[in-house]
């Protein structure tokens, strides 16, 4: 994708699309091909197929990979099938149901007031680094019962584990989250809390029998997927705002209807560009296209929210629009475990921010806006705004 073009990706997309919604595409140095899924319908099926595994340790098992990520964040719970995959999250929901999710409401909105008490009236400022992404970590951290003197480390680590064309960046900063969290475990033992790391150590210590690559692989997931995909979708989400005056203007004159317009601000610019790994156990027929077995599967989840047969003039920021089965959180048994949170952030965050600082607005040109060099993820590398109160 062009750092510099926000939309170049989407046209892409709409273009692979129109040819064939799965088809294959260049693998680089592997032999195999890898199909890549942009249609709605095909997506949603993908997301589901019984015969598209996750199993990384399976897929990888013959030694292709040359990568030396560390065990806990190449095999997480999103890298599993069921049951292994059943019993994981079955220990994790529990954090992220609507209840104990309204729990942290006072926590986040105070969080986010204190952030944007230390922004400038009338700025210039980075929307990025002064809310999207200390927010979310804040948030995560408290949840785990992180120490806040170790934020800026885990905040370092978990961006350099999505920093596209570096492997050994990635694979060093693996190995460095996951000691942490294997030593932060190991402090937890030693004092227990009421953090829900504390409770999925005490299901490590009893029934459920956690194993401690489980458990680590556990900690890992959640601290990363916990804010990263937040921080983009909330900067993603302003942007888009500040593109559609229309819309900005209406969410400005009642806050109360952000919710509402959370999830197509969320199709509109999903912050996970392409879903994580799925591979073909059998050979499989997937919009009309013969896969065969053992290849890779990308399912592009913004692509799929943007196409035309699911969502009429996608590429138009529409707030009435009937969103509801977008993508952008994925479809099935993995779908994001964390939507309720980040959906509550989102809504807390955009509301102060317009509330505080309704004469928001774009300090640079959006042609000049640098977006980050991921497959995975799509979001800004840093969003610089102008803020007025009025």
């Amino acid at each position: 994708m062009n750092a510099q073009d926000p939309y170049a990706a989407y046209t892409a997309y709409a273009a692979t699309r129109s040819a064939c919604p799965v088809q294959a595409v260049p693998a680089g140095s592997e032999k195999r091909p890898t199909y890549l899924v942009t249609g709605y319908a095909q997506a949603r099926e993908a997301l589901t197929h019984p015969r598209l595994s996750k199993d990384t340790g399976v897929f990888f098992a013959d030694g292709r990979s040359p990568r030396r990520l560390h065990p806990a964040v190449a095999r997480t719970m999103l890298a599993s099938d069921p049951p292994e995959h059943t019993r994981l999250r079955k220990l994790v929901t529990k954090a992220f149901t609507t209840g104990a999710v309204s729990q942290l409401r006072p926590f986040i909105t105070r969080v986010a007031d204190e952030l944007l008490d230390q922004w400038p009236v009338g700025g210039p400022l980075d929307f990025v680094a002064r809310l999207a992404e200390p927010l979310p970590v804040l948030v995560i951290c408290r949840l785990l019962g992180v120490p806040q003197a170790d934020q800026p480390a885990l905040r370092s680590w978990s961006a350099q584990l999505f920093a596209a064309g570096e492997p050994e960046v990635i694979d060093t900063a693996s190995h460095a989250v996951a000691g942490y969290m294997t030593d932060l475990i190991a402090a937890k033992r030693r004092e227990p809390g009421t953090s829900l790391l504390d409770r999925l150590i005490e299901a490590r210590d009893g029934e459920d029998r956690l194993s401690e690559e489980e458990l680590v692989s556990l900690a890992v997931l959640l601290l990363v997927a916990g804010h990263e995909t937040t921080t983009h979708a909330l900067g993603n989400a302003l942007l888009a705002l500040l593109q559609h005056p229309a819309a900005l203007d209406r969410l400005r004159e009642d806050p109360d209807a952000i919710p509402a317009a959370l999830d197509e601000l969320l199709r509109f610019d999903a912050p996970v560009s392409t879903a994580t790994f799925r591979f073909t156990t059998e050979a499989v027929t997937l919009g009309g296209t013969e896969i065969p077995a053992g290849v890779p599967v990308l399912v592009g989840l913004g692509a799929a929210n943007r196409d035309p047969a699911r969502f009429p003039a996608p590429d138009r920021l529409d707030l009435d629009r009937d969103v509801a089965a977008h993508l952008a959180f994925g479809h099935g048994i993995h779908r994001c475990a964390g939507a309720p949170l980040a959906m509550v952030e989102l809504e807390i965050a955009l509301r102060a921010v317009l509330t505080r600082f309704p004469g928001i607005r774009l300090a640079v040109p959006p042609g000049r806006l640098e977006w980050r060099r991921t497959r995975l993820v799509r979001g800004l590398a840093a969003l610089p705004v102008l803020t007025h109160p009025r």
